[in-house]
């Protein structure tokens, strides 16, 4: 549920060697100039959001995102930190997480990262056959993504996430058992199991539609995700969220922000805040992003967004936390959003229940909605578009 007072901070970092051939988020691939550049705007950033929205609490969270957060140098990643400490309290405990591509990063780099205070590294990996990687468009190698975790265990991250991709063309479900066997066998704290989306004006959005050969039928796709879903919990691994399994322990607190909807600050390049009911998006291209801030330096006014209303709030609500294992308790939905927007909730959830996608738990004085896996996770896009078709109009 929202809160007014946020306590994690996401830093987009856009830089990448390349854009994978289903990469759909902001980057750009700009050299060392640009680069640079980037860092100081994305510090001064910092500064402007804190003086306009002045932080109540530590924070609790901090998340480099990208793009590739691991091309930058430990002196680039020490100037933002430094800003990050100059107007934050941070936490003692704080998880302080970095995305990173495999073959971008060295047992040097990461004790420098280390040393900053970053504790999380989040490797991105997707797959463990070679023409798999080269059909994405990954530019790094198998053996790179054994070599970067070599160096993240040595370097003493004991915390670390892994990515993989289903549903990849060509992929069999032979490669995608061995994927998952290698995965565990590397022995990440937390694995991130996503399903390949198509997205219009990718190079993959280009070259394949939804249902085409050689992507994997769609009965193949629901037996890769039903395979992780048995396969990663016999190892040790919680199914907290839809895509996501962590060792105890070791759930991503930075995502459960998101997923809970609670108030963040996000800066740089496309990235998202969610501030005073606002989501405020930033541009995704750099020239763009540049003129915005040199805007907001001159004219005073930042980026800004109009307020959620209470139905979208709650929407927002629905949609990120029936994806957590754990669901939602519907004494605290009512206490937020009133029992009358609850109940057309909970009608809309109705034949969904009956279906055993959804359920309705019975926690002591209270009831928790959930998502009935795997059936409930596999099918959640339908739920959610059924219940912003409803309760959103």
């Amino acid at each position: 549920m929202s809160q007014l007072s946020p306590q994690s901070l996401y830093l987009h970092i856009p830089f990448c060697k390349r854009r994978c051939f289903y990469c759909d988020f902001a980057i750009t691939t700009g050299g060392e100039e640009l680069k640079q550049k980037y860092v100081d705007v994305l510090c001064q950033e910092i500064a402007l959001t804190v003086a306009e929205h002045p932080p109540e609490h530590s924070l609790q969270t901090i998340f480099f995102g990208g793009g590739t957060p691991s091309l930058l140098s430990v002196s680039q990643l020490a100037q933002i930190m430094q800003a990050i400490a100059q107007h934050f309290a941070i936490a003692p405990n704080a998880e302080i997480s970095l995305e990173a591509n495999a073959g971008t990063v060295s047992l040097e780099t990461l004790q420098g990262y280390r040393s900053l205070g970053v504790n999380r590294i989040s490797l991105g990996a997707q797959a463990f056959q070679q023409e798999l990687l080269d059909i994405c468009g990954r530019g790094h190698s198998v053996a790179e993504i054994y070599e970067s975790v070599t160096a993240i265990k040595k370097a003493g991250f004991e915390n670390f996430s892994l990515d993989l991709i289903s549903g990849l063309p060509h992929q069999t479900m032979s490669d995608w058992e061995l994927s998952l066997q290698t995965a565990i066998a590397l022995q990440p704290t937390h694995l991130s199991v996503y399903d390949l989306t198509i997205e219009e004006g990718t190079a993959f959005g280009k070259r394949y539609q939804a249902g085409d050969q050689p992507l994997p039928t769609e009965s193949l796709t629901v037996e890769m995700y039903l395979a992780a879903h048995k396969t990663l919990p016999a190892a040790g691994y919680e199914h907290y969220e839809i895509s996501n399994y962590a060792q105890s322990g070791y759930q991503a607190r930075h995502n459960l922000t998101y997923w809970h909807n609670q108030s963040f600050y996000g800066v740089g390049m496309g990235a998202t805040s969610y501030l005073n009911r606002q989501r405020c998006d930033r541009p995704r291209k750099m020239r763009e992003y540049l003129d915005a801030f040199a805007q907001w330096q001159t004219e005073g006014v930042g980026f800004t967004a109009p307020s959620i209303d209470l139905a979208e709030e709650l929407m927002d609500t629905l949609m990120q936390g029936l994806r957590l294992a754990e669901g939602l308790s519907l004494k605290a939905l009512q206490s937020t959003y009133g029992k009358e927007l609850c109940d057309r909730a909970l009608r809309i959830l109705e034949p969904y229940q009956d279906q055993h996608w959804v359920n309705l738990i019975s926690q002591s004085q209270d009831q928790k909605i959930v998502l009935s896996p795997p059936d409930g996770w596999l099918f959640s896009n339908i739920i959610i578009a059924d219940l912003y078709k409803n309760l959103i109009n």
